[in-house]
C-alpha cells in the first residue's frame, strides 16, 4: 500500500458499521488515508477507533468504528459475517478513483446494483473485507 496521504475517494455516506480488526493501525491506515475518512476519536483514544464517512441526517455523522481484538488469534476465513461494506462516492469522481486505486496496486472488481442505477466497483481492506464503492449512474 503506498504512504501518498491524498485519498483517492470522497466518501458522502454510510450507516454505522463496527469491524473487529487483527491490526488496528494498519486498518486505520487504509480507511483514513486512501479512502479519506476522518478519524473523530480523541487523541488518547486507542481502542476503538471511530472514523466519520459523512452524514448519517438529523446532524449526525456516518461511523465506521475500528475494534482492535484481543490475544493470538487466527486471521479471519471466508464466509465472514460481514458480506461487504458500501462506501458512496460522487458519479463524476468514479474512473478516476479506479484508476487511482488500480495504480496502487488493488485488484478492482466490478458489478452491477441488481435494484439502484449506478456504477460500482469493490476492492479488500487489509483485513480481507470486500470494500465497495458505488456512484450514481
Amino acid at each position: 500500500m503506498s504512504n501518498q496521504t491524498q485519498p483517492v475517494a470522497t466518501i458522502r455516506g454510510l450507516a454505522e458499521v463496527v469491524l473487529n480488526c487483527h491490526d488496528l493501525a494498519v486498518m486505520v491506515t487504509f480507511y483514513r488515508d486512501l479512502l479519506g475518512l476522518t478519524v473523530i476519536s480523541p487523541p488518547e483514544r486507542k481502542n476503538p477507533i471511530f472514523l466519520q464517512a459523512g452524514e448519517s441526517g438529523e446532524g449526525l455523522p456516518s461511523l465506521l468504528v475500528l475494534v482492535q481484538m484481543q490475544g493470538e488469534l487466527e486471521p479471519f476465513v471466508k464466509p465472514r459475517t460481514l458480506h461487504h461494506l458500501a462506501l458512496t462516492i460522487p458519479a463524476e469522481s468514479f474512473d478516476a478513483t479506479m484508476t487511482a486505486l488500480t495504480g496502487r496496486g488493488f485488484t478492482v472488481r466490478t458489478g452491477q446494483h441488481p435494484v439502484i442505477p449506478s456504477r460500482t466497483m469493490y476492492i479488500d481492506d487489509p483485513e480481507g473485507n470486500e470494500v465497495e464503492l458505488i456512484a450514481p449512474a
